[in-house]
């Protein structure tokens, strides 16, 4: 554990305000020490791509690699990897790709426990390409969306349908190669797009077997930096029109000249799979060993939230407190690192402000364009989040408990 915390930057102070507790991951994990250095080698390079000269030779050959790197971490079949502005413009344009571009008639289908970075895009661009949206309803008690659910809603006439990963205000993950099984027996040629924004830094993400068409990342919630987004597109997603310059390059979606440092600390982030894949097992082959990371994390992270909900030694857990509700169930075999409760006693912001006094960062979630599918059903108006990562330990759940214990 120690090995681990030692590759992230301010693992355990706050650059303003000292020593504290991050478990607010979910709005932004820590950065990797090696993609600062990274970022601070790139932006000084002067050079542009696509040059004759052995500066220019070197970005493009670093661009590739990374290409290389993620399609491996992703486990995709074939497609494109490229960078956006950010994760949620990179759903927008996919979305709006496969709605502009899609079969005539039919509908756009989606469901309502998506972040609205899918759920606005699929609705804007359903509107202007003159068809109907479909919002399959998820599981309120449960936090998700399940595979029966989508089926129920499916017809032949999907064009286009959306698919969450994982939910950054309940934390639960939906199966996705199952989604996209039951949209396929009934629609085999709907483009499908997913949001896998929240469920990235957990790892164990595999394109092969899940059939889609995109896939997008924030990568600054995947242990590298703000100021882009990253998708992966089918050949099939990249075939259809979409913006690009006239006669210039096929399957090209990038627009301008985009950071070769943005491309190379993605190479930095599979380089920390790779390298933690082989702490915690043999494996050689390198998808092995970000496939042996994943299933780490996986079990770090719910020990963690089990400890949290169930507690821990002599400390009882959030389900044992007065007055405390669990959103999606303290019993929820797909939970990824991340618990959201609300308590009948202290306001959610009171909460949260209370941690902060005590060096314990989390978020309030508000029944708001953000949250508010997840919260109004349940007669919330805020929750607070709590989100871990691998390099949290079982003594930061320890502090957090005790912390609550207290203000509760």
């Amino acid at each position: 554990m120690q090995a681990v915390r030692d590759r992230f930057a301010h693992v355990d102070a706050c650059p303003f305000e000292g020593k504290r507790i991050f478990f607010e991951n979910a709005g932004g994990a820590l950065t990797l020490k090696s993609v600062v250095e990274t970022t601070a080698t790139y932006a000084a390079i002067p050079d542009n791509q696509g040059r004759a000269n052995g500066a220019s030779r070197a970005l493009v050959a670093a661009i590739d690699r990374a290409k290389a790197d993620m399609m491996r971490f992703l486990n995709a079949p074939g497609g494109t990897i490229f960078v956006g502005e950010s994760g949620t413009e990179v759903l927008f344009r996919m979305i709006r790709d496969a709605c502009l571009g899609a079969a005539p008639g039919g509908v756009v289908l989606g469901s309502s426990v998506e972040h609205p970075a899918s759920r606005s895009a699929a609705r804007r661009w359903a509107e202007v390409s003159g068809r109907d949206y479909v919002q399959v309803r998820h599981d309120d008690a449960a936090g998700l969306v399940t595979a029966d659910a989508y089926a129920a809603a499916v017809t032949p006439e999907v064009r286009v349908a959306t698919i969450l990963h994982t939910s950054p205000v309940t934390g639960m993950a939906n199966d996705v190669p199952a989604i996209a099984a039951a949209i396929r027996a009934v629609a085999p040629e709907a483009l499908i797009v997913v949001d896998g924004i929240q469920h990235a830094c957990h790892g164990r993400i595999d394109l092969t077997a899940a059939d889609v068409d995109g896939y997008a990342i924030s990568p600054y919630k995947l242990f590298s930096r703000h100021g882009y987004g990253l998708g992966w597109a089918s050949a099939r997603l990249t075939a259809l029109d979409h913006d690009s310059l006239d006669n210039g390059p096929e399957g090209n979606w990038e627009l301008g000249t985009r950071d070769t440092g943005a491309y190379a600390t993605l190479s930095d982030v599979v380089a920390h799979f790779d390298w933690l894949g082989g702490q915690v097992s043999d494996a050689t082959d390198p998808r092995a060993r970000i496939e042996a990371a994943g299933a780490a994390i996986h079990a770090h992270e719910t020990a963690l939230t089990q400890a949290m909900l169930f507690g821990t030694g002599n400390l009882a857990g959030l389900v044992d407190l007065p007055g405390v509700t669990v959103i999606g169930g303290a019993e929820n075999p797909a939970r990824e690192g991340l618990v959201s409760f609300s308590s009948a006693r202290v306001p959610a912001p009171d909460i949260v402000e209370a941690l902060n006094g005590r060096g314990i960062r989390t978020h309030t979630r508000k029944a708001d364009h953000y949250s508010g599918n997840i919260l109004q059903p349940l007669g919330l108006d805020g929750a607070v989040r709590v989100s871990l990562a691998h390099y949290n330990t079982l003594d930061e759940v320890r502090d957090l408990l005790s912390a609550l214990r207290e203000i509760l």
